[in-house]
């Protein structure tokens, strides 16, 4: 442990290149995941029917394990970057799909009637009542869709991905502990960061008159 900093030092442009291919996969994923699954989600909202369906139907896919999916992946897009930003967006669609529908959903009926009482279309009622309300909870699912994603990142390094996964499978690999920290440690502190920071962006999104 004492010498980390010294490997850390020796390994310092390993590791920046490392860190900023697992940043991009990440956010990538994430960032596209949300241009689906919220326009997705609010469509849902229109059609509660057949909402149960899809709900489940990306429910299904989540459950298969992630090496699973990589695996069922590779065959089909072969090895490298695609594969696995494929695969991590389908793994972060579902949380944010389903807050946004359950988020949209769940507003109570006084604040909808409200709205079109004074003459709102059904535009004007997602954008300055519906997405208002439900902020909290979308922006809930978008966290938690990116702790999982930069979690999963690692993993991405098993089909030439690279990232910080690719740290800590070489360090596995030659019992080298100081490289498995090197890749462990960050993707762990920048998870815990991300979701410090998207759970502030969600009070912050929360109508004063509804924080608790």
């Amino acid at each position: 442990m004492s010498d980390l900093p010294i490997f850390l030092q020796r390994n310092w442009g390993t590791f920046v290149n490392a860190l900023g291919t697992h940043l991009k996969l990440s956010f990538s994923a994430v960032a596209i995941g949300i241009c689906i699954a919220v326009p997705t989600g609010i469509l849902l909202t229109r059609f509660p029917k057949a909402a149960k369906k899809v709900l489940a139907g990306v429910g299904v896919l989540q459950t298969v394990p992630s090496m699973v999916m990589f695996g069922l992946a590779m065959p089909l897009l072969g090895i490298g970057i695609r594969t696995a930003l494929v695969v991590l967006i389908i793994y972060s669609i579902l949380p944010i799909l389903r807050n946004t529908y359950t988020g949209i959903s769940e507003i109570p009926e006084k604040y909808i009637i409200a709205a079109r009482g004074m003459g709102m279309n059904g535009f004007q009622m997602l954008m300055r009542v519906e997405l208002p309300l439900a902020g909290s909870v979308i922006i809930s699912g978008i966290q938690l869709s990116a702790v999982y994603i930069i979690s999963w990142t690692t993993i991405a390094a098993l089909v030439g991905a690279g990232g910080l996964g690719d740290l800590i499978y070489t360090g596995i690999m030659t019992y080298n502990y100081s490289m498995i920290l090197l890749g462990a440690a960050p993707a762990s502190i920048l998870a815990v960061l991300t979701s410090l920071l998207i759970g502030w962006l969600a009070r912050i999104a929360t109508p004063r008159g509804l924080r608790m």
